[in-house]
């Protein structure tokens, strides 16, 4: 009776205890985290081959990197992914190891998102590090190329997402017409829909400094911390002071401020306000920030961008001597391909751990602000000589790219394709909105109205632009200030785009260099309008592009071919007919005695990231029954003999025979070629060759006098159709022409070379003899 008592006490406390555990379990708790805590997760792209924005998906996680099983993959598991690596979303992913096989652990396996989560551990897995799949599985991403506003890097972004994105300076000079770009004025971020202050408690010029970076300026500088004491507090609009400097009165307006922000710390090196430390306020906000004011920045802005006369005198002084650093290939102002003169020539970098610190370096250094992007891969087009620097690895307070430490390369460790580029972010100037185009099928196409007399609080008056000179230059500054990339086509009929209400022509006699930011910026008639044809059909149009091609002289090439050839008069016939031989050729006793002509070969690659392709269609070709074929461009190169002083002794000119793909790059496939009436065209990654033996490809030097010459070849002289740089359409060979050989030798691109090694090069003194150093 005692033994069974005993049993039953001790069901009795084991029901109980039950009991309490289950009511205990009933009562409200803190959620469980998704994922262990810890250091955030770290998200990258690797693989081979890919472009920036694709990859094999690889996650840091309990500081080893790993990959991800392709098992129950799908498009929101990518999406979630993509918003980690900072992009807005995924346009597929990739299954098998499309992107070859990782190492290291497999983090993830049986992933199920449904496509919101922030973050990739708050999907349903088999938990980290569980996973039967092999790195044959490992799955890859397709992210759109399109990134999230203050993303931190362009390869490993942190999983945690700043509510900080958009940020602005507000000036609170007022009156009178109001200059781009603002420079000095508070700081404002978006929160909801309005704009907040930051509180100045513990502001530095290290915040400065990233606040300028963000707006498109290289520098901050001290700002009068006092005026901006008066001008922030509350009070009818009324007149503060006058500044003794400048002689302008300030007014500001009666003011709620809404603090956001304070304890803002940044190092300096940050690319986004969001990458610093900060705090946000809570709950109401409008009496806080008591010993402070709202945090004002004052910027300087960079050589492009200098807007007062002492500014650009400054920067003059500071730019004396030629710079070491420039951007080709890029469609907008502060974005292209990253080239650095070493040794007098100039060259690319490789990407090898190409990050946002180093581009900033760049950026900040030509004089915009901080990097947007630090983009790998050659996005920018491949450049061409040595590749100079790899493995960058700037701590982004340098003020030179030439003080971050870097690798010497030889040719194996890194090609063209590794061409490291940047997008820089610049100064707010308005000329988008002094632009825009109507009537055609997309928004990268249409006829060209401009606003004229928006200034002074004026409402602009909008017109159309004269069609009568408008070219491929002038239609690319158009698609630049439209933000719409590279041109394909300037025209100068647009009788098809004749959709809108705007008849009246206001600028006429545009004339571009190309690189110009707006085409205010161009040679025009101003005020005093002369234009032909006033008909809105001949207004000028464009179409943009996103890409452009970009075509390179093989330079080695034409000093390893060229040799001197006596042709008789007897075999020149096709080629007299398509003016291919100098102007005294008509006096001489044709069929009887020869031509000597400078004969080379020609292979011209398309470095770009378009097609090269003729603007004329195939319906517009000329057959030529003498060599029986069809020319769809009249002149594609211009061939001249020089004398160093610039004078042209010689000349000759190329028509396209035929356009198309001789050779290309390996994994590259041919795409055009000229047999049966084909489509014309050179592909991205090919060549096309003119060989030294066919009609044509020489220089007529008959009536040329021994001495010391430039040869000179420009592609696409006539900038028929467009392309990302024409700066590297010429190539300049030195000659030696002694009456009967020819040397040829130091060929290079134009623009290959300094300002110092191009003056040498122009004074060239001859040979001494047949041997060239």
């Amino acid at each position: 009776m005692g033994s069974c008592g005993q049993w039953a006490w001790q069901e009795l406390l084991v029901l109980l205890s039950s009991v309490w555990l289950w009511v205990g379990s009933a009562q409200p708790t803190p959620p469980a985290p998704t994922h262990r805590p810890g250091p955030p997760l770290k998200f990258r792209l690797a693989g081979y081959p890919r472009k920036h924005n694709e990859g094999r998906v690889e996650v840091f996680y309990n500081d080893e990197w790993g990959t991800i099983c392709d098992d129950d993959f799908t498009l929101a598991n990518a999406h979630v992914l993509c918003r980690h690596l900072g992009f807005v979303a995924a346009t597929g992913w990739a299954h098998s190891a499309k992107y070859g096989k990782g190492v290291g652990r497999i983090w993830l396996d049986n992933v199920n998102c449904a496509g919101s989560e922030k973050s990739i551990g708050d999907c349903k897995h088999r938990g980290w590090g569980n996973s039967d799949c092999s790195h044959e599985e490992d799955a890859g991403v397709i992210c759109k190329d399109e990134r999230i506003p203050g993303f931190k890097d362009s390869n490993v972004i942190e999983t945690e997402q700043s509510h900080v994105e958009e940020v602005r300076l507000r000036p609170v000079v007022s009156g009178g017409r109001r200059q781009l770009p603002v420079t000095e004025g508070i700081v404002e971020v978006r929160y909801k829909d309005g704009w907040a202050q930051i509180c100045d408690e513990g502001w530095d010029s290290q915040n400065s400094r990233v606040v300028c970076g963000m707006m498109g300026f290289p520098a901050e500088k001290k700002v009068n911390r006092n005026f901006y004491k008066l001008a922030s507090k509350s009070q009818p609009k009324q007149k503060l002071r006058e500044d003794v400097g400048s002689k302008k009165r300030l007014f500001t307006e009666r003011q709620q401020l809404n603090y956001r922000l304070h304890s803002v710390s940044c190092a300096g090196t940050e690319v986004h306000l969001s990458m610093c430390a900060f705090e946000f306020y809570q709950g109401n906000a409008s009496a806080v920030c008591g010993a402070g004011m709202p945090a004002v920045v004052s910027c300087v802005p960079g050589p492009l961008f200098a807007t007062g006369s002492a500014h650009k005198k400054k920067q003059r002084q500071q730019q004396q001597g030629q710079p070491r650093l420039r951007l080709k290939g890029g469609a907008k102002v502060g974005e292209g391909r990253v080239e650095v003169l070493r040794s007098s020539e100039w060259g690319t970098i490789c990407d090898d751990r190409w990050n946002l610190l180093s581009a900033s370096v760049v950026c900040r250094e030509l004089g915009f602000g901080s990097a947007k992007e630090a983009l790998t891969g050659a996005r920018m087009g491949q450049g061409t000589g040595p590749v100079h620097m790899n493995e960058v690895q700037c701590l982004g307070t340098e003020k030179s790219l030439w003080s971050c430490p870097f690798k010497n390369i030889t040719q194996e460790d890194c090609k063209h394709t590794e061409d490291a580029a940047v997008r820089c972010n610049i100064p707010y100037m308005g000329y988008e909105n002094l632009i825009r185009l109507s009537g055609g099928r997309s928004r990268f196409e249409g006829r060209v109205e401009v606003a004229v007399g928006a200034g002074d609080g004026d409402q602009p008056r909008w017109g159309l632009v004269c069609g009568e000179g408008w070219g491929t230059l002038e239609a690319m500054v158009a698609c630049r200030q439209l933000g719409l990339g590279f041109a394909n086509h300037g025209l100068q009929e647009t009788w098809y785009w004749d959709a809108s209400n705007v008849t009246e022509m206001v600028l006429s006699g545009v004339k571009c260099a190309g690189h110009e930011m707006s085409l205010s910026h161009c040679q025009h008639h101003g005020t005093s309008l002369n234009c032909r044809n006033t008909g809105t059909r001949f207004a000028a149009g464009v179409i943009c592009s996103e890409t452009a091609s970009d075509l390179l002289l093989h330079a080695p090439l034409v000093q390893e071919t060229a040799y001197i050839e006596d042709r008789p008069l007897h075999m020149l016939y096709c080629a007299a007919e398509e003016n291919c031989l100098s102007s005294s050729a008509r006096l001489a006793n044709w069929p009887y005695g020869h031509r000597r002509l400078l004969r080379f070969s020609s292979q011209i690659h398309n470095n770009g990231r378009a097609d090269f392709r003729p603007k004329a269609g195939r319906h517009s070709w000329v057959w030529h029954e003498c060599h029986r074929h069809y020319h769809s461009m009249d002149i594609f190169t211009h061939y001249d003999i020089l004398t160093p002083n610039g004078t042209k002794v010689a000349e000759g000119h190329k028509a396209s025979f035929c356009l198309e793909d001789t050779e290309c790059e390996e994994d590259v496939a041919k795409r055009y070629e000229c047999a049966n009436f084909g489509e014309q065209g050179i592909t991205v990654g090919c060549w096309d060759l003119y060989r030294h033996d066919i009609d044509c490809q020489w220089i007529d030097i008959t009536d040329v006098k021994p001495g010391n010459y430039i040869l000179q070849v420009v592609i696409n002289p006539n900038f028929e159709v467009a392309e990302s740089d024409f700066t590297n359409n010429a190539m300049k060979c030195n000659c030696k022409y002694d009456g009967h050989r020819i040397w040829v030798h130091s060929c290079h691109i134009g623009d290959a070379l300094s300002e110092e090694a191009n003056r040498r090069f122009e004074q060239y003194p001859g040979q001494l003899n047949n041997q060239i150093s």
